[in-house]
């Protein structure tokens, strides 16, 4: 779990091949689909049975970093994962050659509708090299959904809180990063139900959203990114949902095809690495100029630092 390095070179000879070959950035999707049997989730991404997700220190990456992005895949949100993998050098080019952060470890997931979905939610593992582009590709884009403008967020939320292991929290007391992307509103509850039948855990009663909220947000920073054209995108319900939720940590995104240009910034200077002037000064040293007004509106709101852990009066960290 997040071993090796990252290389744009590997992922263009990925590319490449996949051209050539007559396949898409999200083979394993397309063959669930044409293949006429039951849809089901990657084994590499299949949360039932999965004691632990882990991001952990090692020699070649001593400080890890634990970054998430799980996005909906549901009918009104099929192009984010696309948009996702063809960007990845782009966030990998801030986050370490801009020196946002020196040990990312990142996971990629989607999120479905529980309640009608055959395939609910995907989770990845946590990655440093490019076997995370291959758990993108990986992910079923099954483009459901209820139509009730809800999606399982909160049951995302439930495996990242009880199913994930980081060092950078344990070891160091810094929490990580989730990002959700989407355009829908979480179920009030956690169903116990849902939990038993896609994660396998036995619970004795429904968890409040808010209160499985409250843990995961002990060791993540929390965010939730509204990508514009997106079916409900300007959805004033949906919108208020997700402020009572997170408040600030709430990211409108004019233009998806700039998350993660919008991830890596907002990493960056809750890391303390940069502030948004900085970030934007980035964006136009990679040549990104059309990409600096909308990711400067959308973190107008994001504050700097937080991501270190407060002393303790002896001079300890505190754990958060």
């Amino acid at each position: 779990m997040g071993s090796g390095s990252w290389s744009t070179n590997v992922y263009d000879a990925a590319a490449s091949f996949r051209r050539s070959s007559g396949r898409s950035a999200f083979d394993y999707s397309d063959r669930m689909r044409h293949a006429g049997g039951s849809m089901k989730a990657h084994a590499d991404l299949d949360p039932s049975g999965v004691t632990m997700r882990e991001s952990r220190d090692s020699a070649e990456h001593p400080t890890s970093v634990a970054i998430s992005v799980l996005f909906d895949v549901t009918g009104s949100m099929g192009s984010v994962p696309r948009e996702l993998q063809t960007k990845l050098p782009a966030l990998f080019g801030l986050l370490l050659r801009k020196g946002y952060v020196e040990h990312p470890q990142i996971m990629f997931g989607g999120i479905g509708d529980a309640t009608c979905d055959r395939v609910p939610l995907q989770v990845g593992q946590f990655e440093s090299d490019n076997r995370m582009d291959q758990h993108l590709g990986n992910i079923v884009l099954e483009g459901g959904g209820g139509g009730q403008v809800k999606e399982s967020y909160e049951l995302a939320m439930y495996f990242m809180a009880r199913h994930t292991a980081i060092d950078c929290f344990e070891k160091r007391g810094r929490k990580g990063y989730l990002f959700i992307i989407g355009d829908e509103n979480p179920y009030r509850m956690v169903d116990a139900r849902q939990v038993r039948d896609v994660i396998g855990d036995r619970l004795g009663e429904r968890l409040p959203t808010t209160e499985i909220l409250a843990e995961l947000q002990r060791m993540y920073h929390v965010f939730f990114i509204i990508p514009a054209g997106a079916a409900h995108a300007r959805d004033s319900a949906v919108l208020d949902t997700w402020r009572a939720l997170l408040g600030e940590r709430v990211i409108e995104l004019d233009d998806l095809g700039l998350a993660c240009e919008t991830i890596a910034l907002t990493i960056g200077i809750l890391e303390d690495s940069i502030d948004l002037d900085e970030g934007l000064d980035d964006l136009r040293d990679l040549g990104a100029d059309a990409a600096v007004a909308p990711v400067s509106k959308a973190l107008a709101r994001i504050r700097p630092g937080g991501a270190r852990p407060p002393a303790t009066p002896d001079g300890g960290i505190a754990r958060l």
